[in-house]
């Protein structure tokens, strides 16, 4: 008993390259998609000028990280930035730089002042949305610089 075979004709082919383009395009544009919305990086005008000054910022990271210090940030209801920090020494001058990770050309820079609770609090408040922020603290000869999504 011999199977008999449907001879392949200019549809079935046809079928096949709409499939497959459409599944190539189908990822394509998945991927593109989460490509997107999912870049938090800087936009540099010059990229080689700041690949050769990548290794002092990972120098300046270990030099922070060495110092102990640690500061989280969340908003309060007004919109401020309450810092909540860790080990930095009384009287230390903390600063911010806030820019919006992509979209918006948006920048705001902030100091803090220490709250009766112990806690710092920044002295205007930010208005929603997603925020990169770049924290310093200066103590004497001493600086931690940190950046995080707020």
């Amino acid at each position: 008993m011999a199977v008999q075979r449907r001879p392949f004709t200019g549809k079935h082919m046809a079928a096949i390259l709409v499939v497959g383009f459409g599944v190539v395009a189908a990822v394509n544009f998945f991927m593109a998609s989460h490509a997107v919305g999912g870049f938090h990086g800087i936009v540099v005008e010059n990229s080689y000028v700041a690949s050769q000054k990548f290794n002092g910022y990972l120098e300046q990271a270990e030099a922070s990280r060495a110092l102990g210090w640690e500061a989280n940030a969340a908003r309060d209801e007004a919109g401020h930035v309450v810092l909540t920090t860790s080990d930095v020494p009384e009287g230390a001058l903390i600063t911010a730089k806030l820019r919006r990770p992509i979209g918006e050309q948006e920048f705001a820079e902030l100091t803090f002042g220490l709250t009766a609770n112990g806690q710092y609090r920044s002295s205007e408040p930010v208005t929603d949305g997603r925020w990169t922020m770049r924290l310093t603290i200066t103590a004497g000869q001493n600086t931690w610089v940190e950046e995080s999504e707020l």
